[in-house]
C-alpha cells in the first residue's frame, strides 16, 4: 500500500520523475524496435532482390556464352573466340557476388550446386572448342540443333529454378512478417499513450490527496488559530513534510493555549498572548506560496519544472518550520544560533516570502550594495523573521507601482541596512523594549512586527532605528557590528 501512497513529498515527486523517464524510454524503445525492424526488413528485401538479379544475369550470360561458342565453332567467328572467355570471367564474378550476399547454409549449398552445374557446362563447351573434328558438316548441324543447347543446360536450369524458389520463399516470409507488424501496429502504438494517461491521472490524484488538500486544510486551520481558536486542531494528514508542518502548528497552538490563562501575570506571558495573532502574520504568506507552487507542480510537464517546484516547496516548508519553531521559542529566552551569513542573503530570503505581495502591488525593488558579501555573525532564522516583519510593513505601506529601495552599506566597523519606502510614514514612534502592539494601518495587521524585530536585533547587539519622513515615507536603519560584542 505504501508503494501507491508515498509518505514523503520527495518520494512522490521522485516517482513522478521516474514515470516520465519510463515513458520516454518506452517510446524510445518502441521507436528503436520499429526502426530496426524496418531497416532489417528493407536490407533483407534488397539482398534477396539483388540475388534474384545476379542469378538472372548468370543465366543470361550463360546462354550468351553458349551462343558465342556456337558462333566461334560453326562460323569460325574470331570476335566470338575473343568474347567467349570474357563471359567465363563475368559469370565467375557473379557467382562470387552471390556467395558474398548469402547469409545461410541453405543458400550457400544452392549457390554451390548452381555453380557446379555451370562448371560442368563449361567443361562441355571447352571440349567443343578443343575437338578438331567439330568443324565437319554433321557436327556443325548438331551444334545448331536447338535441343543441343537445352540438353547441355538442362541440369543447370533445374538448379536455377530450385534456387529461385528458395529466394521466393524467403521473400514471402518477409512479406508475411511485414503483414503481421502492420496488423498489430495500431494496437501496440496506443499502449504508451494509455500508460501515460494512467500515470498522469495517478500522480495528479495522489498530489491532490497527499499535498494540495492537506495544505489547504493547514491554511484554513492556521487562519482559525490566528483568530484565537487555540483549541482548533488541524488534521495531520498528507505527506511527511505537510503532516509535520500541521503537527508543529498544532503543538504551537496547544502550548499557546496552555499558557494563555497565565499571560497576564508577567511581561513574558503578555508577549506570548500578543504573539498569537502573529501566527497568521508569519504563516499565511508562505502557505499561500506553497499552495500556488503545488498547483503549478500538478500541471508540470517536464523534469526541470518538477525539480524547480519541488525545491521551492521544500525550501519554503523548511523555512516555515523554522519560523514556527522560533515563535514557539519566544516563550523562553532567545538563544541565537549564530552563523556566518551575508546581509544580501538574509534580505533575499525575507523578500522571497513576500514575492507574491510585491508582484500584486507591482512594487519595484531597487537593490544597492548587493555585491557586499561581508559575513555577519547572526542567527539566520531569527533575523530573517525580523527582516520579514520590517519589509512586510514597508511593502504594505508602499502605494501600488512605486519603488522600495534596499541598501547595504559597509562602514568598515559596521554594516548598515537601509529600507526606504514611499508610504505615508509610521503613525507612531517605535521604541525598543516595548512589546505592546502598536497601532496598525493594515486591515488585518497585528502591530507586533516591529516589537519582534526590536527584540531580535537587541539579542544580536544590533541597532534598529526609524526615520519617519512625513508624506515621503519611512526609512528603516539596521546597524550590525562587524565585531561581536557582549550583550549588556
Amino acid at each position: 500500500m505504501s508503494f501507491f501512497s508515498p509518505k514523503s513529498l520527495k518520494i512522490l515527486i521522485f516517482r513522478h520523475e521516474i514515470a516520465i523517464l519510463f515513458l520516454v524510454a518506452v517510446m524510445g524503445l518502441i521507436g528503436g524496435i520499429s526502426a530496426f525492424f524496418w531497416q532489417q526488413n528493407s536490407a533483407e528485401s534488397v539482398r534477396i532482390n539483388s540475388m534474384f538479379y545476379l542469378t538472372e544475369q548468370i543465366r543470361g550470360e550463360l546462354y550468351a556464352q553458349i551462343q558465342e561458342m556456337i558462333r566461334a565453332r560453326v562460323l569460325e567467328d574470331t570476335n566470338a573466340l575473343k568474347a567467349y572467355p570474357e563471359y567465363s570471367r563475368s559469370i565467375s564474378e557473379r557467382f562470387n557476388q552471390l556467395r558474398r550476399r548469402s547469409d545461410s547454409h541453405e543458400e550457400d549449398m544452392a549457390i554451390q550446386e548452381l555453380n557446379l552445374s555451370y562448371r560442368e557446362i563449361q567443361v562441355d563447351m571447352n571440349n567443343i572448342f578443343s575437338n578438331p573434328y567439330i568443324a565437319d558438316r554433321l557436327a556443325r548441324i548438331q551444334i545448331l540443333n536447338p535441343t543441343f543447347s537445352q540438353q547441355m543446360v538442362g541440369k543447370f536450369e533445374n538448379r536455377y529454378h530450385s534456387f529461385k524458389s528458395l529466394l521466393r520463399k524467403k521473400h514471402q516470409a518477409l512479406d508475411s512478417t511485414l503483414e503481421i507488424w502492420t496488423k498489430f501496429a495500431p494496437f501496440v502504438i496506443p499502449i504508451p499513450l494509455i500508460i501515460a494517461f494512467v500515470i498522469v491521472f495517478y500522480t495528479r490524484r495522489i498530489m491532490r490527496i497527499k499535498f494540495i488538500q492537506p495544505i489547504a486544510n493547514i491554511m484554513r486551520g492556521a487562519s482559525k488559530i490566528s483568530s484565537g481558536r487555540l483549541d482548533y486542531k488541524i488534521k495531520e494528514e498528507g505527506v511527511e513534510e505537510v503532516s509535520e508542518l500541521a503537527i508543529s502548528i498544532n503543538d504551537m497552538a496547544k502550548e499557546l493555549s496552555d499558557n494563555r490563562d497565565t499571560l497576564l501575570e508577567n511581561e513574558r506571558q503578555v508577549a506570548l498572548g500578543s504573539l498569537i495573532p502573529v501566527v497568521a502574520h508569519n504563516v499565511r504568506n508562505p502557505l499561500a506560496s506553497i499552495r500556488a507552487t503545488a498547483q503549478l507542480l500538478e500541471d508540470a510537464e517536464n523534469k526541470d519544472d518538477i525539480t524547480e517546484s519541488k525545491n521551492a516547496i521544500i525550501d519554503t516548508i523548511d523555512r516555515l518550520g523554522r519560523w514556527v519553531s522560533s515563535l514557539v521559542s519566544y516563550l523562553h529566552p532567545l538563544e541565537p544560533n549564530l552563523k556566518q551569513v551575508s546581509a544580501p542573503e538574509l534580505l533575499d530570503a525575507a523578500l522571497n516570502v513576500l514575492n507574491a505581495k510585491i508582484k500584486e502591488k507591482n512594487i519595484q525593488i531597487i537593490k544597492k550594495g548587493w555585491e557586499e558579501l561581508t559575513l555577519l555573525s547572526v542567527d539566520p532564522d531569527l533575523m530573517e523573521q525580523a527582516l520579514y516583519s520590517l519589509l512586510a510593513n514597508s511593502v504594505e505601506a508602499s502605494p501600488k507601482s512605486t519603488n522600495l529601495e534596499i541598501s547595504v552599506l559597509n562602514l568598515k566597523e559596521t554594516i548598515e541596512i537601509h529600507i526606504v519606502d514611499n508610504g505615508p510614514g509610521l503613525p507612531f514612534e517605535p521604541k525598543p523594549g516595548n512589546l505592546e502592539p502598536g497601532p496598525s494601518t493594515k486591515r488585518f495587521g497585528t502591530g507586533l512586527g516591529i516589537p519582534i524585530a526590536f527584540k531580535i536585533c537587541q539579542k544580536h547587539n544590533w541597532t534598529l532605528k526609524f526615520d519617519v519622513m512625513k508624506e515621503k515615507g519611512t526609512k528603516v536603519i539596521i546597524i550590525a557590528p562587524l565585531k561581536e560584542k557582549k550583550e549588556h
